[in-house]
Formats: C-alpha cells, sequence, structure tokens
C-alpha cells in the first residue's frame, strides 16, 4: 500500500488572540516548504510549537493529513484549505490516513515514521479557521489525522512515495481511536489492546473503562 506526499509544512512563531501558547504563541500556520526537510525525534526542521505541554513530543513529533479530507473541508467552508492549513506538517495523497492502523508504520524518504494516535481539535484550531463552532463540526466529521512517531530520522520532500511497511493485527484505527475518545464511548476498551497508543492514553482510557464497570 502505497501514497504520495503532497507537501511538507513548516510553521513559524505566531503571537495572536487565541492561542494556547503562552503569551498566545502558535506554530499552526504552516505553509509549503522547498527541498529536502529533515524529520527527527524533535520533529519537522525549522517548525515552531508554541505549547510544548500539549504538541510536540516523542508521541506527537509530526501531524498528517490527507488532502483528501482537506478537499472535503474546501468544500464544506466554501474556501480553499491548502497544504499546512490543517496544521500538519505533512499533507498526503492516496493514503487513508482515518483508515490507517495506530502502529503501522510509514516508510517515507529516509524517514521511517509510526502512526501514534488521531488529533483531537482545540480551540487554537477553531481561531486559526476563524470557524468558532469548528471543534464540534470536525469531531463529528471524525477524519482527525495522525500524530505519528518517529522510528528512524531522515530527510523527506514533496513528491516522495509513502510506503505502509508494517501493519499491527489489533485493527483499531486512527478514526476507531477517535471516535472512542470522544463520541462513542462504548469503543473505549478496544483501545486496552493498542500496545501501540501513547502511554498516557492508555493510561486515561483505563480510568475511564473502569469508571463505567463499577
Amino acid at each position: 500500500m502505497a501514497g504520495r506526499l503532497a507537501a511538507v509544512n513548516v510553521g513559524t512563531r505566531r503571537i495572536t488572540t487565541y492561542a494556547d501558547g503562552p503569551g498566545g504563541q502558535t506554530g499552526i500556520d504552516k505553509r509549503p516548504a522547498a527541498g529536502r526537510i529533515g524529520i527527527s525525534a524533535a520533529g519537522v526542521a525549522g517548525d515552531y510549537i508554541g505549547n510544548r505541554q500539549v504538541h510536540g513530543d516523542a508521541d506527537k513529533a509530526v501531524y498528517a493529513y490527507a488532502r483528501e479530507d482537506a478537499a472535503w473541508w474546501s468544500a464544506e467552508l466554501g474556501r480553499n484549505v491548502g497544504p499546512g492549513m490543517v496544521g500538519e506538517n505533512l499533507s498526503t495523497e492516496g493514503i487513508d490516513v482515518t483508515g490507517a492502523v495506530v502502529g503501522e508504520r510509514w516508510a517515507i524518504g529516509g524517514a521511517l515514521l509510526e502512526v501514534s494516535q488521531p488529533r483531537i481539535p482545540c480551540a487554537t484550531f477553531a481561531g486559526f479557521w476563524d470557524v468558532p463552532d469548528l471543534i464540534k463540526r470536525f469531531t463529528a466529521r471524525a477524519a482527525p489525522g495522525a500524530y505519528l512517531r518517529v522510528v528512524r530520522a531522515g530527510d523527506v520532500g514533496a513528491g516522495d512515495p509513502i510506503q505502509v511497511v508494517h501493519r499491527p493485527g489489533h485493527a483499531v484505527t486512527i478514526g476507531e481511536t477517535f471516535r472512542a475518545l470522544t463520541t462513542e464511548p462504548g469503543l473505549l476498551p478496544r483501545l486496552l489492546d493498542v500496545p501501540e497508543l501513547p502511554a498516557r492514553t492508555r493510561e486515561r482510557v483505563g480510568r475511564r473503562v473502569a469508571a463505567t464497570r463499577r
């Protein structure tokens, strides 16, 4: 299974009234970068991260979003949602990001990345798009994109193939994980069998599941 990297996007530091970073700092406004860009456990070279308490740890080193899903938003909002405008580092084509299995691995250029968890929308995202009810709409759409951890650092560039080189057998996808964490808590027990989810997420899920069984 293969897709294509449509763009590699990096954000610069911006000060806004809506950002969740200290002093309103955010790097959500990402733009396509030219040439080949390095990816490491610290993230994408040159990309600014405004609030490292909620973004940019090892389990959220890179964020990928499908151009097909961005096209849906373009039609929904009546305006162009170009590469980077969902705050994504990697804009993909031809690969089902929502259907990606948590823990599957993507070889892109010289890098090897592992799907770790879905993106949960925040107020910064709604402010950036200037769509007050965006969190509700984004959640209902349930095509959240995927955070990736870096297994092997390397350079990537627009046009690189995206090759799925490993897929775990548990079959729990990014879409199912997102729905479990947001709108369908009945799915939460499924997540307990996904060792590739971040430890903090699994602990939170475990507490929620235990509370329903009391």
